[in-house]
């Protein structure tokens, strides 16, 4: 294996990231809209994997509005305001009970996502010593490290999706998969000072 070889599979390990389910307190969702995790979020709450589901988001900051429904959009066709309006849609269609979905309207970027879901739980007074995210595949790091830095004391487990067709298998593949997975690198070293705050 030549050097080069090697550091893509070191890139492929570092940003994709994924664990089994295991029983949780909660299932966090970041925002984005694609159905996919809320979707999955949904039925590892309905085999009782954990009791709450808090998905988060606004929108975009870089876009400043709701980017709309990314799949499925004859399933999901409302007329969402927020990444948090569409992912409960998607969660109540999937067997989600209301009372059981918390709500982060505010965050527009990963870091919001991760740090204002922790000022959700701790106003609703839930104990989270183990926690799982549903993202995409290929931004499990990025919400994997932003989610431990607002909750370093808990355990985290990752659980994507491949929401777009982007996986750890065909990254490479194509120069879509490329950009997106150099692209959440790019993000992680050009957000670093957001980890300092």
């Amino acid at each position: 294996m030549t050097e080069y070889e090697k550091f893509l599979q070191r890139l492929e390990t570092f940003i994709f990231v994924e664990n089994e389910p295991e029983k949780a307190d909660i299932i966090f969702v970041p925002g984005n809209g694609y159905p996919q995790m809320a979707e999955q979020a949904a039925a590892l709450y309905k085999r009782g994997v954990a009791p709450h589901i808090l998905p988060s988001g606004k929108y975009s900051i870089t876009l400043g509005k709701f980017s709309g429904v990314q799949a499925k959009s004859d399933k999901y066709h409302e007329e969402y305001q927020t990444e948090w309006d569409f992912l409960k849609d998607v969660l109540v269609k999937n067997g989600v009970n209301e009372n059981d979905i918390l709500k982060e309207d505010r965050a527009t970027f990963t870091w919001e996502n991760a740090k204002y879901s922790r000022m959700v739980t701790d106003r609703n007074g839930i104990c989270v010593k183990k926690a799982i995210i549903c993202c995409k595949t290929y931004h499990a790091r990025r919400a994997l490290m932003y989610y431990q830095k607002a909750y370093p004391e808990i355990e985290l487990l990752v659980c994507p999706s491949d929401a777009d067709g982007i996986n750890r298998r065909n990254w490479k593949n194509t120069e879509e998969g490329i950009q997106v997975v150099t692209g959440e690198v790019t993000r992680i070293i050009s957000q670093f000072s957001l980890m300092m705050e």
